[in-house]
């Protein structure tokens, strides 16, 4: 029996505006001329049009839900349920309800259509006969089937050898022998002028200036390259350039979204621990442990809550958590919601898996089932999003975490001696009145120094500078209408059936992601709040997880090269693309994780690479094989970001404020905040200086 295995995907790309969809009529006219040797039936179908289903169809509609009564799995429970008349797509109702019209079609439900290839490769497929293969099954994964490529452990590949000149790096080699596979040869270097624009870009989001050009262009210096890379990784504005890059994957905003979108005036904090976390160059792994688990890993750090503002960086449901009560569905719909993007945050950031498929059912394509994914939720059981306090000097938040602790202690003796005291007046007939007496003299002294030292404490505290406030994963915050804190007490977090709150099935253990059939997952239900989260951390950083170094590396490289070696980032599952170069992706995982994991170190490698410096021109021989440059022949032509692009005609117009961190600034004018903002963009005044900043301070209302 034929078995066909694979990977149902959320990608978090941009939605496609004002580019109509192709016509069924033109999408097959183009798939006529990409099928001059026709496949056979069979082939067509397994390679064509199976895929199609299992990526967009199967989750839905596979033999267990049966949603509409209706399964792609198989040929008998396909075409038993008429939708499909061979011979005449026009005629077929699933022609009718997977085509878009006014940009969106009935099917996949609650998503994007289909695109105009598939819908063509379909609709070939029925004319053609609809031949479905004896036998052919479309399955998705088996939970315990840990071989695709990405699961694999990690090992240092060994670095071809080359006598070409020009592969001067690791990367270089890795590169030309792909290219040397393939047919291919390497582009020319670019010319100065073009090498200084591209690499200034590329590390700091800004122009070089015209006598930096100039300098560079006459420079006879043969380290000048190296000297210019080291100077812009140096420049503070690194760190707000690739804080940009990294805001956007954990899907930062200034606003909570949803009905109110209600302002975050304090997230801006952990804007601005990213990119003094980039300036400073700190290693990987406590980057990522300080996002998940700061506060309990390293409480006398600044740094330790402010970055919690990666768990809290999502939308949130204002009405769902203060309006409704935790109670109500609603309630206990929005705090799931609440859970799972968190969840799927962390997952989707730090290992470039789609986890969020497992919310309602076992991922259908990957070893993640539904006990995997609430165990996930059970680490954040008792977390939410709120204002938190902090401190920016460091050696006041050791002194006040000191003073508070020195604090929680004289409570604790304060309640002992009033539970001793009451438990001493039992028997009075027993107790000779004079040792009573001495008795409640020593209880009084001790209360009165007990409250002294409370009350100097105190003072003490009142001393120092009044902390700082910054938006971030909480348990203890003040109330709001329904919305009152855990104080560290996990919620009860059951693996729901169908994903359905009203329908809870087991209690969720809490734990992670097994990556191996035999690797263990499940932490235990006895820890706390924040030793799940460091357990968690922990996972996250183990020099043995093969998702997480493959993951970091392949984003630096796809922000320098316009494509990473894996083209889906957040997704390294079965129905993300394969890795075009899987051993250099491996050596550079490799190297990075044991080499300090210093992402300046990381740039650095790349941009000094020949196949980075390499010439944009086009060579037709090399295009006639790789059209889209996959196996990296040429440097890719890319656009400006929106923000490169404002922040650089602010840069020539000699406007832009380099001002670093603190509040972002208005783009609009902000109005009826008391209910729901209005941010009236149409009514700011663009000549104002104070919003001639850098773009990644502006307020970004979600």
């Amino acid at each position: 029996m034929n078995t066909m295995t694979i990977t149902e995907t959320r990608r978090a790309v941009p939605a496609t505006r004002g580019i109509p969809i192709l016509s069924v009529a033109a999408c097959w006219m183009v798939l006529s001329v990409l099928y001059c040797c026709p496949l056979q039936a069979e082939d067509f179908f397994a390679e064509q049009v199976a895929p199609i289903f299992a990526k967009h169809c199967l989750g839905c509609h596979d033999d267990h839900q049966r949603k509409g009564d209706f399964s792609v799995a198989g040929s008998d429970s396909f075409f038993a349920a008429g939708h499909v008349q061979p011979h005449d797509a026009s005629g077929s109702y699933l022609i009718e309800l997977i085509t878009p019209v006014d940009g969106s079609a009935a099917m996949p439900q609650n998503a994007n259509p289909l695109s105009g290839p598939e819908i063509a490769a379909i609709t070939q497929w029925i004319e053609n006969g609809a031949e479905w293969p004896a036998g052919f099954e479309i399955k998705a994964v088996q939970i315990d089937d840990f071989s695709w490529w990405s699961f694999q452990r990690l090992r240092r590949p060994a670095v071809p050898d080359s006598g070409d000149d020009w592969a001067q790096s690791p990367i270089d080699r890795f590169v030309l022998a792909k290219l040397s596979e393939k047919g291919l040869v390497h582009a020319p270097p670019a010319d100065r002028r073009t090498l200084i624009r591209r690499v200034t870009y590329d590390l700091t989001g800004l122009p070089p200036a015209p006598e930096e050009v100039l300098a560079f262009e006459k420079d006879p210096d043969p380290q000048a390259y190296e000297k210019l890379v080291d100077r812009l990784l140096e420049s503070a504005h690194y760190g707000e350039h690739w804080a940009r890059h990294w805001l956007d994957v954990v899907r930062y905003a200034d606003s909570c979204g949803y009905d109110k979108d209600k302002l975050r005036p304090n997230a801006w904090p952990y804007r601005d621990y990213v990119i003094g976390s980039l300036n400073d160059d700190k290693p990987y792994s406590r980057f990522v442990q300080e996002q998940i688990a700061g506060d309990a890993l390293f409480p006398d750090e600044p740094d330790a809550v402010v970055a919690l503002g990666f768990i809290a960086a999502g939308p949130w449901d204002f009405i769902g958590h203060v309006e409704v009560p935790e109670t109500k569905l609603d309630g206990m719909v929005a705090r799931n919601l609440d859970r799972d993007d968190m969840v799927s945050a962390t997952i989707n950031t730090f290992c470039s898996l789609t986890v969020q498929c497992a919310r309602c059912h076992n991922h259908k394509f990957d070893p993640v089932t539904q006990e995997h994914y609430y165990g996930l939720q059970a680490v954040f059981a008792a977390v939410d999003r709120a204002e938190r306090t902090f401190d920016s000097d460091p050696v006041v938040a050791r002194q006040r975490l000191e003073w508070e602790t020195r604090l929680q202690e004289l409570d604790s003796a304060q309640k002992k001696i009033a539970t001793d005291a009451v438990g001493e007046t039992g028997d009075q007939d027993l107790v000779l009145t004079d040792a009573a007496d001495a008795a409640d003299a020593d209880v009084t002294r001790q209360r009165a120094e007990l409250e002294s030292a409370v009350a100097d404490i105190k003072t003490r505290i009142d001393s120092l500078p009044p902390p700082q406030r910054v938006y971030a994963a909480a348990t203890s915050f003040a109330p709001e209408g329904n919305f009152h804190p855990t104080l560290g007490q996990p919620r009860d977090v059951r693996v729901l059936i169908r994903g359905e709150v009203s329908q809870p099935g087991e209690a969720a253990v809490p734990g992670v992601l097994p990556l191996s059939a035999d690797s263990p997952f499940q932490f235990g239900s006895d820890l706390t709040e924040s030793e799940r989260r460091c357990r968690l951390a922990g996972w996250l950083t183990d020099r043995e997880h093969p998702l997480v170094w493959r993951s970091i590396v392949n984003r630096v490289w796809q922000y320098h090269f316009g494509t990473g070696i894996v083209s889906t980032p957040n997704d390294f599952g079965r129905m993300g693309a394969m890795p075009t170069h899987p051993e250099l992706l491996d050596w550079m995982a490799v190297e990075f994780r044991d080499g300090g994991q210093s992402l300046k170190t990381l740039h650095r490698m790349l941009v000094l690479s020949n196949t980075y410096q390499q010439s944009s021109a086009d060579i037709a021989a090399n295009s006639a094989i790789d059209a889209g440059n996959q196996y990296l022949w040429r440097a890719s032509r890319r656009r400006l970001s929106a923000e490169e692009l404002r922040d650089s005609m602010l840069v020539v117009s000699g406007a832009l404020d380099r001002e670093m961190g603190g509040p972002g600034f208005f783009l609009f004018e902000l109005e009826k905040t008391e209910h729901s903002p209005h941010f009236e963009y149409h009514k700011f005044d663009h000549s104002n200086a104070a919003s001639h900043r850098r773009s990644i301070y502006r307020f970004i209302a979600r």
